[in-house]
């Protein structure tokens, strides 16, 4: 049981009676017959404490991995499929699920449970707008099979759900939600909503998803990433408006040789220090001017393209007879901002580069992990990882940086940020010396919350909430006490005796 007991947040106090490894919808039900508390648990990749157990059951779900021959717009999948796994599956009919989060060992039902969003939420949105149902087993062991479009909130305000031990009438809370593009911050309410939605973000503490049909676009044709310094954050800021205006014209249009981005990643000038003492740098064969003050990583769709002539149209980009094309396009822009001579480029079909480039940014979040698991062990067991997770519409992103930066320094605190710029969501992590700086980062997380609300956004973006004590003040914060309020009664009517992932979400 001992890998089961702590997630990727190593939040403290695990423990469980037993360990259940169901294979189907009837497994699982029997399992929620049992009247002992229950946390349903994927990869346990959660960074909030959410798939640590507290006693009972944990319902591993590594054996409900069922992904059923697609068709050409959806596919069945287990809860309990990896991301990695499903993609490699879909490729081979030619598909792709395109809204995954930055983890791909991450499983379905997780991603659906946390509404996962990621790099490339910019352009494909989260995880809510690809799911079309949803197979659901309720505390008591009903079965839920619901498809989108057949249970639509009405004026009532109550969906009505049936099962063998009767109806029960869910009350949607009534607060309103942050208009952005990431949320994972409580039960979703909205006017005309529907009852999948009511389960996609709720963290396992409504019901346990056992399996889902998910929306599938074809296989895109080819990935482009070019890793490209900036000097500072204004003119990175400039570049990444540009890049996303054109992208939007793009999708409006449909023009063939329209710039068509779906994702743009950040990391500041501490990160870059982090990349540099690490060895990063050398390992992933990546360089970058002493004057960068700060990496972006864009991800580029194009059409279908030989190396060959994608160098072509490289090379001949800024020729006044130059080629109109997606690739061309882009390094006019870069060339524009006066970054184009420092970029580096995986072109499509180069695998190798594409994983230097993508092993650039995921060495940030591993060389800061590694620095707090330093401090852990060699300063204070009470040290922990301490990080926001915030998103603003992209119109204030740089007023939510410079309040990161202030608040973080009036407190002298280490910080390294990165994350996805392009949906105005980064992740500031605190680098503790001390216990004190842990303590002086949750308050400034918390300062933080008001501000970004105060901003038109969501103070949890796309971790959730779990167990974690500042996050759980941030969604309180965000919605008041009759909002937290509002979210019990949804539990209540689902979960009357507090079964489903007690602690997760608010205090039991």
């Amino acid at each position: 049981m001992a890998a089961h007991l702590e997630d990727a947040a190593h939040y403290p106090g695990g423990q469980a009676d037993v360990v259940a490894r169901p294979r189907t919808e009837a497994d699982v039900a029997a399992v929620l017959t049992d009247g002992r508390p229950v946390l349903a648990v994927g990869a346990q990749s959660s960074l909030t404490g959410g798939a640590t157990p507290a006693g009972g059951i944990v319902l591993a779900s590594s054996r409900l991995t069922t992904i059923e021959p697609p068709d050409a717009h959806h596919v069945r999948v287990g809860a309990g499929v990896v991301l990695g796994t499903l993609l490699e599956d879909l490729a081979t009919h030619g598909l792709d699920f395109p809204p995954v989060p930055t983890y791909l060992g991450a499983t379905v039902g997780g991603i659906i449970a946390t509404n996962a969003a990621g790099a490339a939420t910019f352009k494909y949105g989260t995880t809510r707008e690809w799911v079309e149902g949803l197979t659901v087993v309720l505390a008591g062991g009903d079965v839920l099979d619901i498809t989108r479009g057949a249970h639509v909130l009405d004026d009532s305000g109550t969906f009505v759900v049936e099962g063998p031990a009767g109806s029960r009438v869910v009350p949607v809370p009534t607060y309103v939600m942050p208009d952005v593009v990431k949320r994972s911050a409580g039960y979703h309410a909205a006017p005309g909503m529907d009852l999948v939605d009511l389960f996609i973000g709720a963290e396992g503490t409504l019901g346990v998803i056992v399996s889902a049909v998910l929306r599938l676009q074809p296989l895109r044709a080819g990935l482009c990433y070019a890793l490209v310094p900036v000097s500072d954050e204004p003119r990175a800021l400039a570049l990444v408006a540009d890049l996303r205006e054109a992208s939007r014209q793009t999708w409006q249009s449909h023009d063939a040789a329209g710039i068509d981005v779906a994702a743009i990643e950040h990391m500041d000038d501490r990160s870059l220090q982090i990349l540099r003492e690490d060895g990063a740098d050398r390992k992933y064969e990546v360089s970058w001017p002493a004057s960068a003050g700060l990496l972006l990583l864009i991800q580029l769709e194009l059409p279908l393209l030989t190396q060959e002539d994608a160098y072509e149209q490289i090379s001949s980009a800024l020729d006044d007879d130059g080629p109109d094309t997606p690739l061309a396009r882009f390094c006019r822009v870069l060339d524009h901002h006066g970054v184009l001579d420092d970029a580096e480029l995986a072109l499509p079909g180069d695998r190798k580069r594409a994983e230097q480039l993508l092993g650039v940014r995921e060495a940030v979040p591993a060389g800061v992990n590694a620095r707090v698991g330093r401090a852990k062990r060699d300063l204070d067991g009470r040290i922990a990882k301490t990080a926001a997770d915030m998103v603003v519409p992209f119109e204030k992103f740089g007023e939510m940086m410079d309040i990161y930066r202030a608040g973080f320094a009036r407190r002298g605190l280490d910080v390294a940020t990165w994350g996805h710029v392009s949906d105005g969501n980064v992740h500031p992590n605190v680098l503790p010396r001390s216990y004190e700086d842990v303590e002086a980062g949750k308050a400034a997380i918390l300062e933080f919350g008001v501000e970004v609300a105060r901003l038109g956004g969501c103070p949890l973006a796309e971790h959730g909430v779990g167990r974690h004590p500042v996050k759980q003040a941030l969604l309180r914060q965000l919605y008041g006490d009759e909002g937290i309020e509002q979210m019990r009664r949804v539990k209540q009517a689902l979960d009357p005796q507090g079964l489903l992932a007690p602690g997760v979400l608010f205090s039991t």
